[in-house]
């Protein structure tokens, strides 16, 4: 045994580290945190692999796909060796079998951006409808095991109702703080249904995610947005079963959509694990597709900004990432160096016709999801026009993630085939005949309440 190898037996198994390279402090990771105490940056979890044997976990993953265990049935508690879990934690796994998304062939996309191949990974077909569920099943379970009654989060639909329903599951409290008027009512439909208190801050996005932030740093409240580490950490297993499902034959690029950046973090921090230990030979370009109306990490990357750029009142019909101030772009920043990437963005109108394309292949997505294809086409355009570093070549393999399943946003759809879809609008929905009235025995209605935290302490009695 090596003296690194003696060590590790003393070592903590897993711990919190400042992504901040001046700073770099280390702290325990059954401390409630989700940002450097020392200087507020962010905080990624710290695995230590004293030892791997690589063909034998790969061996094992694959067999894990034949149990009925719930947790090998999980896409993402199926790769628990990666989790900040030790065995005897399991026993506060809240799984609804996430995970297993298939990998599909886009020849209609193909064709429309220019590859010779294009396949798709659906992370729409979660048990909620998007990719937050791969993140949620992780971070409720930690929340569980850290004895919390009260968690929260501030989102435009997705986050929220992943949330909800976990928590639902693990008999916790779950609070959502959205922007007033700003979300899809296909998410919005899923929070109230699982029974989530739904609080509609007067403000945009980055409003309530301030304040969902100060509540969690000053009251009980358990933060479940990307911020929080363990959300990561779920949301990277996308890799892993990714390639699980590739055979380890690792795709040229990987493409995604840029909201609040955690899923593109996630991969990212994935991909320098799995590349230091072993499991994959080459690392895939990752490329990160933002709406032009809410673009702030593609401004800071294109003024070689130290800071954020951020974007006010960020807007784009794809709701999902209309977020001027992502938090976690940092580590987005840092997965595109690994990864010798780049972030760009696409107009509305490329957004509603790739969306619309994908669905010529039986495939329907939310509108930040399209971002991805339409993504791809505007990388393939500027590699004709001229030589760009970034562009993209005919001969790739690459594969796109869609996050959000299209009944997320039922009414993007049918106004774009209708062709009454506007980037600024307000439809009417309005009651026109009534009969027969069912009585709401168990009525979940939000609740419409001022950015103020007094207001909302009293409210939830925390």
């Amino acid at each position: 045994m090596t003296k690194r190898q003696e060590a590790c037996l003393s070592d903590p198994p897993f711990w919190f580290r400042c992504i901040n390279q001046s700073c770099q402090k280390e702290f325990d990771i059954s401390r409630k945190l989700y940002q450097c105490p020392d200087c507020s940056d962010l905080l990624d979890v710290v695995k230590n692999y004293s030892s791997i044997d690589v063909p034998k976990l790969k061996k094992l993953f694959r067999q894990r796909r034949a149990s009925n265990d719930p947790l090998d049935i999980s896409g993402v508690w199926r790769y628990r060796e990666f989790l900040p879990f030790l065995e005897e934690d399991l026993i506060h796994v809240v799984t609804m079998g996430e995970g297993n998304n298939p990998v599909l062939e886009t020849p209609r996309c193909a064709e429309y951006v220019g590859l010779k191949r294009l396949r798709v990974k659906h992370l729409g077909w979660n048990p909620t409808g998007s990719f937050k569920d791969y993140g949620m099943t992780v971070a409720v379970t930690q929340a569980k095991k850290l004895g919390s009654r009260v968690v929260a989060c501030a989102s435009t639909g997705n986050t929220a109702a992943s949330m909800a329903a976990f928590c639902a599951r693990a008999n916790l409290r779950a609070v959502v703080f959205i922007p007033e008027g700003q979300i899809a009512f296909g998410k919005l439909s899923q929070s109230m249904d699982f029974g989530a208190l739904t609080l509609q801050i007067q403000g945009d996005f980055d409003v309530a995610m301030d304040l969902v932030q100060e509540l969690s740093g000053e009251t009980d409240l358990y933060l479940m947005n990307s911020i929080n580490p363990f959300r990561l950490e779920g949301q990277q297993t996308v890799m892993m079963e990714l390639f699980d499902q590739l055979d380890w034959k690792i795709p040229d690029r990987i493409v995604v959509p840029g909201g609040n950046l955690g899923n593109s973090s996630s991969y990212g921090k994935a991909l320098m694990e799995l590349k230091e230990l072993g499991f994959i030979d080459k690392v895939p370009r990752l490329s990160i597709i933002q709406a032009s109306g809410a673009d702030p990490l593609y401004r800071t990357l294109l003024t070689s900004s130290r800071d954020l750029v951020p974007v006010k009142n960020a807007w784009t019909l794809a709701s999902a990432i209309k977020i001027g101030r992502p938090i976690s772009w940092k580590k987005a920043v840092r997965a595109l160096q690994f990864t010798d990437g780049w972030c760009d963005v696409v107009s509305e109108q490329e957004i509603a016709d790739a969306k619309a394309v994908l669905g010529r292949d039986g495939i329907g997505c939310e509108p930040a999801s399209a971002t991805t294809v339409a993504g791809l086409k505007r990388l393939m355009e500027l590699g004709q026009s001229l030589d760009h570093e970034v562009s993209l070549d005919p001969d790739e393999d690459v594969v796109a993630i869609l996050t959000g399943h299209q009944l997320k946003d039922p009414e993007y759809t049918v106004n774009y085939h209708l062709d009454n879809l506007y980037q600024h609008a307000t439809y009417e929905n309005r009651l026109m005949k009534k009969s027969g009235k069912l009585t709401s025995t168990f009525a979940n209605e939000p609740i419409v309440v001022p950015p103020d935290k007094d207001t909302i302490i009293s409210m939830l009695d925390l």
